[in-house]
C-alpha cells in the first residue's frame, strides 16, 4: 500500500514537506518519536514540547509540520489504523470478516496506548481510516444490509471496539499506578455474591455468570452481539 492508492487526506491537516538538505524534520519522523511515548505514556503524557526535546529540536519547528496536538493525535490515529489488515471483501464470509476486522482493530488499539480517545467525540477521517470504513461498507452492503443500517454501524461499531479498547489502557494505566484492576473486580464479584435475593430477586442467582469471563470472552460477546444486529436487517434474497 502506497500514498497514492490511499484516499486524498482532510484538506484542513497540515500538507507533509519532503525533507531537503537542511531539513531532517519530517512529519514521519515526528510520527515515530511520538508512537513510543504514546504507548508507554498514553495521551496524555504526549506533548508537543515533550517531542520537540525526543527529536532534539523546539516545539516551534515541528508546528511546520504538524499544526497542534490535536493533529498530531488524528495522524498517530490515522497510522495506527493503517496498521490493520483489511480483508478483501467476500459476501459469503461476510461474518467471519467482519468479526476479523474488528477484532484486530480492538487488539491493534490497544496495543497503542489509549490512542482510542482520539476517535470518541469525532469522525475519523484520515485516509487510512476512510479507507477501513469503506472496507466495512462493503462487507455489509455485500451481505444484503440495507444503507441506513450499515451507515449507522459505521459509529456503532468502531464506538463499542475505541470504548472497549480505552477502558483496556485505564486498566493499564491503574496497574502501573499500583491499582490493578484484577483486585477492583475480585471486590466486585465478591459483592455480587452478596446481593439479597430480597432486593435483587435475579441478580442473586447470576453471581457466578455476573463475574465470569476476561476481557478477550467478553469483547467477543458485545462483537457477536453487534453482529447479529446488522444480520437482522438482511432482506432475504428471494
Amino acid at each position: 500500500m502506497t500514498a497514492a492508492d490511499l484516499p486524498p487526506e482532510p484538506p484542513w491537516w497540515t500538507p507533509p514537506k519532503n525533507s531537503g538538505p537542511r531539513r531532517s524534520l519530517t512529519r514521519a519522523a515526528i510520527l515515530a518519536a511520538a508512537r513510543p511515548i504514546l504507548r508507554a505514556e498514553g495521551v496524555d503524557g504526549l506533548s508537543m514540547r515533550r517531542l520537540a526535546t525526543e527529536l532534539g529540536t523546539g516545539p516551534a519547528s515541528l508546528y511546520a509540520h504538524v499544526a497542534n496536538k490535536d493533529e498530531l493525535l488524528d495522524l498517530l490515529f490515522d497510522q495506527v489504523v493503517g496498521e490493520i489488515a483489511l480483508p478483501e471483501p467476500d459476501p459469503a464470509r461476510w461474518r467471519e470478516q467482519f468479526t476479523a476486522l474488528w477484532t484486530e482493530a480492538h487488539e491493534t488499539l490497544m496495543d497503542n496506548g489509549d490512542i482510542a480517545r482520539v476517535s470518541l467525540g469525532k469522525v475519523p477521517l484520515g485516509p487510512n481510516a476512510m479507507r477501513a470504513a469503506e472496507t466495512m461498507v462493503v462487507i455489509l452492503t455485500g451481505a444484503g444490509i440495507p444503507a441506513q443500517p450499515v451507515a449507522w454501524a459505521l459509529d456503532a461499531v468502531p464506538l463499542y471496539v475505541a470504548a472497549s479498547a480505552v477502558e483496556n489502557a485505564i486498566g493499564v494505566a491503574q496497574a502501573r499506578a499500583g491499582n490493578p484492576p484484577e483486585e477492583h473486580y475480585a471486590r466486585v464479584g465478591a459483592y455480587f455474591a452478596t446481593l439479597s435475593p430480597a432486593h435483587y430477586p435475579l441478580m442473586s442467582t447470576m453471581a457466578r455468570e455476573l463475574a465470569e469471563g476476561g476481557r478477550t470472552e467478553r469483547f467477543a460477546f458485545g462483537l457477536d452481539l453487534l453482529v447479529r444486529g446488522l444480520e437482522s436487517h438482511i432482506t432475504p434474497r428471494r
